[in-house]
């Protein structure tokens, strides 16, 4: 948690957004994972941590804008929860340390909501994404789960949004805290990759790296030889010399903050001239990334200039042709690479996916395209200084996209297929770091950062491979 005063003015500044109505903030629930009693891991919801910065089960935030009042609502635990689980503090305590002065038993919500509506105050909520909180909402408002996700409020949406974009210092410090354990992983997974192993043991260690510095994974682990499948989770499978092993992963700490990188290393430890072809290209794009990012510009047109860097590089291995600019406008380039360059990310991995991602990354200058590939991109608008994103361009070789195209004759202008051919099992390669905007530029996350230029991981991997 952060300190008290940062949740104070967070809820102070949606109040002054929002300017009138009543705000219902459900936390999560416990999970079952095979009974009421075997649950998965707790993770809080995260607007719910954003404005109430509490990890606890069972409680709802409700802010009632029109009597600048704000409440805390759940049950206190009983003797038999003390018994198995300890003693925790009762829910009045948890709302002081959030700087919440009332606090109530959870089943008050109705009579906060019947007062607030015959007030004829509007009732907003966010759309909710579990079935338990759909069912909550269904009881309470009556709108069915069916409707609730065209029924939560586009305004508080907007609000929330607003606020959760840009990063506060004391929440780049987390993300930096995130990244560091991010690094411990993926260099962690360098030391270990070796024909000797399978893509599950890497990602487990990773894994375990992770929970043992107090934090978790930040989404499941992207460990796999066939880097073309764009989340290609980790199998039994044991590496294969002279294939590159795609690691994309991240930690999420204990104030759940994320990380999020991907390195593509070669198995053997040396990356082939052809492995070395594309892999420059990547990396090139990589950079480029860093160094076009700036507040004032449209991530979606970031995300153009890389796609054409892209191009420029695969016609030149003898892969594409024609003119750039027609190739790219025509979509041809999403052969290779078929998602976008990058997402939002802070409290969620892809940041407040939840809320919608046309809200998230879009606004009325820039919606998101229809074209394949560029469709993919999650994120278009303007950049501003204090946003978080990610910079991750890749090369990919998908054998049952190539053979489409071919058969359907698609974008041949621009392709060489006979050449493409060659790279049916060559796999993909993607780099990936976290950038944070600045005032007049962009630099990437985390102190040290991992290796990625092709001379150090080689070097790295020589030097640190565990025995």
């Amino acid at each position: 948690m952060f300190d008290k005063l940062t949740y104070i003015s967070r809820r102070q500044s949606l109040k002054k957004i929002m300017g009138s109505g009543l705000l219902i903030f459900p936390g999560n629930n416990e999970s079952p994972a095979n009974g009421p009693y075997n649950s998965y891991h707790h993770r809080q919801d995260s607007t719910f941590l954003y404005f109430f910065g509490l990890n606890r089960e069972g409680l709802i935030g409700v802010i009632d804008v029109d009597n600048d009042e704000e409440y805390l609502l759940g049950d206190d635990i009983d003797i038999d929860d003390i018994i198995w689980f300890g003693n925790i503090e009762s829910v009045k305590e948890l709302a002081e340390q959030v700087g919440i002065n009332q606090s109530m038993p959870f089943a008050k919500i109705n009579e906060l909501v019947k007062t607030a509506t015959n007030k004829g105050q509007q009732i907003h909520f966010l759309p909710p994404y579990r079935h338990d909180i759909q069912i909550f909402f269904n009881d309470l408002l009556g709108i069915h789960p069916s409707e609730q996700k065209k029924a939560a409020s586009i305004e508080l949406i907007k609000a929330v949004v607003a606020l959760r974009s840009t990063k506060s210092k004391a929440e780049i410090k987390e993300i930096e805290r995130a990244c560091a354990i991010g690094y411990k992983m993926h260099t962690t997974a360098m030391k270990l990759c070796s024909p000797a192993v399978t893509e599950h043991f890497i990602s487990g260690i990773i894994e375990g790296v992770a929970n043992s510095l107090g934090a978790m994974v930040s989404f499941p682990n992207i460990v796999t030889t066939h880097g073309e499948v764009m989340h290609g989770y980790p199998s039994d499978n044991y590496l294969e010399a002279g294939r590159m092993l795609l690691c994309d992963a991240g930690a999420e700490t204990n104030d759940n903050y994320c990380s999020d990188n991907t390195r593509t290393v070669p198995v053997s430890g040396k990356f082939t001239n052809k492995q070395k072809e594309i892999y420059t290209i990547v990396e090139q794009c990589h950079d480029k990334t860093l160094d076009l990012a700036k507040p004032g510009i449209k991530w979606y047109d970031v995300h153009m200039d890389i796609c054409r860097h892209l191009t420029d590089g695969l016609k030149q291995i003898g892969l594409m042709k024609g003119d750039t600019e027609e190739a790219v406008q025509a979509g041809a380039h999403a052969l290779f690479l078929p998602h976008g360059l990058g997402h939002m990310m802070g409290m969620d991995v892809h940041d407040m996916e939840s809320l919608g991602q046309i809200y998230v990354g879009f606004d009325d200058e820039i919606q998101p395209s229809s074209q394949f590939g560029t469709s993919s991109l999650r994120m278009g608008r303007k950049l501003e200084e204090g946003f978080v994103v990610t910079d991750e361009p890749g090369i990919y070789f998908i054998p049952a996209l190539i053979d489409l195209w071919k058969k359907n004759n698609t974008n041949a202008e621009f392709l060489n297929f006979d050449a493409i051919d060659k790279y049916r099992d060559f796999g993909g390669i993607r780099i990936e770091d976290d950038l944070l905007i600045t005032a007049d530029g962009a630099r990437m996350l985390g102190h040290t950062i991992i290796p990625y230029h092709i001379d150090d991981i080689e070097e790295y991997m020589a030097k640190n491979k565990y025995e």
